[in-house]
């Protein structure tokens, strides 16, 4: 099971702390295992502004294209550019080398809000 700090969305992303106010955002196993395989994933520029809830980027598969949405409010600091030439790190390894993005928070709060692991387990049980 992923560590406690780690929080996620109902859209199937996980949120994860990598500095006093910054997250680094990917797709949970769950979601890329629905997508099946991986073949191009688009990421928001950094400096861009993101609010949560907006699309911020795609992820396409063998199957379909799917939105990446913003978790958070704040500003792109990182972008994942590994992806680009590799986007079945998506696959291979969504909770680590297949991340996507960092955004500086704007209010850390918002974190508060979010999945814990034991509730993103029940909405994936009821899927």
């Amino acid at each position: 099971m992923a560590a406690p700090e780690i929080k996620y969305t109902e859209e199937h992303e996980w949120v994860q702390p990598v500095g006093e106010d910054t997250v680094r955002i990917g797709i949970t196993d769950y979601a890329q295992q629905q997508l099946g395989d991986v073949v191009f994933v688009q990421l928001p520029e950094v400096g861009q502004q993101v609010a949560a809830g907006d699309s911020m980027g795609e992820v396409e598969s063998t199957k379909s294209v799917s939105d990446i949405y913003a978790p958070v409010t704040g500003e792109i600091t990182a972008g994942n550019s590994a992806l680009e030439d590799q986007p079945e790190l998506v696959n291979s390894d969504a909770a680590g080398e297949g991340w996507m993005v960092e955004i500086r928070l704007a209010d850390p709060e918002q974190l508060s809000g979010l999945l814990d692991a034991e509730g993103y387990q029940k909405l994936i049980d009821q899927a």
